[in-house]
């Protein structure tokens, strides 16, 4: 049976969201000297330039040249800027990879950018993902003699294929080994000067697309790269390996192992071909995903940004708890949806590890720390790293000689390099002008720095900070589960909160960050003016305002919140205000309002990270409804760099 464009679309997507998205670009192509009617680096340049939405601070390409030599060449920047000095159109092959970076471990520099080599300069990887225990590999292969040049995770890569080749092992055993004993995600091309006609790839968790076009085969993260050269795909499934010649393709299915062991894994040929499919779409709508707005493909890939960010949190989460365990004060800086998480993490902070600490708006904290000392700690939170009002702060803190702590998105921008010690969330780049998956991935920041800091000190008991951990690990997948719940949910509330002219977002304790982000997402993009209140400050001014039919958003975590929460919303309800509640399934307060968003009961604690995804799906239905480009909200910018 033919299935239908839309099918196909839905079916590819559907399968990068349960397996996980990525955000840096990969390509391969392996061809013949004709059949692309240009050089090899050309082609590499233009599958390249069709991954730029991706966002990337780094870009390289490795060719094997027809007289059997290894190219590499890369460094930091645009593909435009770089292309003349890295001589895209100079170099000719049959195999080639190419790379779009977006920084995790290690600066954005020409050494870190990818491919990535082995000692002999005879093997190139490019990889998208994270390799958890690269720390552990590396030091192995440091003792048997391997030189290291970055600061990458990718680097062991392919010292791990050399490792095995020296040890008997032909090419493609020794790719299936190295793979099978890497822990955490990973999508990955490679090539080898001892296998010049091949391009061997693996894929966990990052997605991995092929391409199958006339004398040339394709191997990229993601469709756009190859849309127009060939639009038949077969997308990998986790732990399949393989490679392509410019006539073939092997896939095969292989487990995990445990150590250096030279053995190679057990495997399994994979019949792939019934998964081959025909897509039809334009390479502007693959870019999106498939998506209509990049916002909305954004909310869709928290799942994995979140997983990601868990991921990648390290020693430094350690640094960060023994300089705030030696503090006099602690002040967390943030300005917009950056406030709100550091709000967010005020409250954690205060409620897991015991620890006094003020949440600032950025604009306005450098008359706070203008008194601060070097006994003082000060977070620095900003998507971008170049904030200018959270910049301007960190200056005044480090001048009055207290200690800055970045959390950011954004490897070595200005608020990172100005700070002692560095978080990086690992959301990747966020096109659309609205905060979604940056924010979760602070939220992640701010719940493990507290568990971590409540370890340390005493207050969290071992069994609550193991319990706590558990569910915060599980999160990607109830954010999963929420998208697909609510989504449905918040079209439908789209078409009556489109006519309304203000509403209130109203919550206790951790529902009020919450509700102040809501508010905040459904002013900037759908244009409805939304205020955010603590629910009992309600009373106190703002119930004025209410009339029959004004909408008011209640958050309810599940907590302290719940238990007093009921009475606020019969405050509301009996002046005709149309309420609407987000709260944990089987809630007390689920029977009070009109529309009620039941949502998996949590540790409130986590359930932060998950309940304001209701929020930020309403927000873009309602703007999409009133006929607003969510992408591209009217006076904003992405990154404010003016006071």
């Amino acid at each position: 049976m033919l299935l239908s464009e839309i099918e196909i679309l839905i079916i590819y997507y559907l399968l990068l969201f349960i397996y996980g998205f990525t955000m840096c670009g990969i390509i391969g192509i392996a061809t013949t000297l004709t059949a692309l009617g240009a050089n090899l680096g050309t082609v590499l340049y233009c599958c390249l330039k069709n991954l730029e939405y991706r966002g990337y601070d780094s870009v390289g390409f490795a060719v094997i040249t027809p007289d059997g030599r290894l190219v590499v060449r890369k460094c930091r920047g645009k593909i435009d800027d770089v292309r003349e000095k890295l001589g895209f159109d100079r170099y000719c092959g049959v195999v080639g990879i190419g790379h779009t970076r977006w920084a995790t471990h290690g600066p954005p520099t020409d050494v870190n950018a990818h491919p990535h080599t082995d000692c002999n300069m005879g093997i190139a990887v490019v990889h998208n993902g994270i390799i958890e225990n690269y720390l552990e590999l590396r030091e192995e292969l440091i003792e048997r003699g391997h030189r290291f040049i970055s600061e990458t995770d990718t680097e062991v890569i392919p010292h791990l294929v050399e490792e095995f080749k020296r040890r008997g092992l032909p090419t493609y055993d020794a790719f299936k080994k190295a793979v099978s004993i890497l822990r955490g995600t990973f999508a990955i091309a490679m090539i080898d000067v001892d296998e010049p006609d091949k391009i061997f790839f693996a894929r966990y968790t990052s997605p991995l697309v092929i391409g199958f076009g006339k004398g040339t085969m394709f191997v990229s993260s993601d469709i756009p790269a190859f849309l127009e050269y060939t639009n038949r795909v077969l997308v990998l499934r986790d732990l399949e390996v393989g490679y392509v010649t410019s006539s073939s393709v092997v896939v095969e299915g292989i487990s995990q192992s445990e150590d250096l062991d030279p053995v190679p894994p057990p495997s399994r040929v994979v019949e792939f071909r019934p998964r081959i499919r025909v897509v039809e779409w334009s390479l502007e709508a693959a870019k999106k995903g498939g998506y209509p707005h990049f916002m909305l493909k954004e909310i869709h890939e928290q799942p994995y940004a979140i997983f990601s960010t868990i991921s990648g949190l390290g020693p430094e989460i350690d640094g960060v708890v023994e300089l705030i365990r030696r503090a006099d004060h602690v002040f967390i800086i943030g300005a917009g949806t950056s406030y709100h998480a550091s709000l967010t993490g005020s409250y954690l902070l205060h409620e897991l590890a015991g620890v006094f600490s003020q949440a600032i708006i950025a604009s306005e904290a450098q008359w706070y720390l203008s008194k601060v000392s070097d006994r003082d700690v000060v977070i620095a939170v900003s998507q971008s790293g170049e904030t200018i009002d959270t910049l301007v702060a960190v200056r005044v803190a480090k001048r009055c000689g207290a200690k800055v702590v970045a959390v950011s998105n954004v490897i070595d921008s200005a608020i990172p390099r100005e700070s002692d010690i560095q978080v990086y969330t690992r959301a990747g780049p966020e096109i659309g002008v609205a905060a979604t998956k940056t924010f979760t991935t602070q939220l992640v920041v701010f719940t493990y720095l507290a568990l971590r800091l409540g370890k340390v000190l005493g207050t969290l008991p071992e069994d609550n900070y193991r319990d706590l951990l558990s569910k915060l690990r599980k999160v990607p997948e109830v954010v999963e589960y929420v998208i697909a719940r609510c989504e449905p949910i918040a079209r439908k509330l789209s078409r009556e909160v489109a006519s309304k002219r203000s509403a209130y977002f109203l919550g206790r304790w951790l529902g009020v960050p919450i509700s102040m982000e809501g508010a905040l997402k459904l002013k900037e993009i759908a244009y409805i003016h939304a205020e955010a209140y603590p629910a009992g400050e309600s009373k106190h001014g703002p119930i004025a305002l209410v009339e029959p039919g004004f909408p008011v958003f209640f958050t309810v975590l599940g907590g302290y919140d719940e238990e007093i929460i009921g009475g606020n919303i019969e405050e509301m309800r009996a002046r005709g205000a149309w309420t609407i509640a987000i709260c944990p399934r089987g809630s007390r307060v689920r029977r009070l309002p009109e529309v009620v968003i039941e949502l998996p009961r949590l540790s409130p604690y986590v359930a932060t990270i998950p309940y304001i995804v209701p929020y930020q799906l309403i927000a873009y239905y309602t703007a999409t409804q009133r006929g607003f480009d969510p992408d591209k909200p009217r006076n904003l910018a992405k990154t404010v760099t003016v006071m």
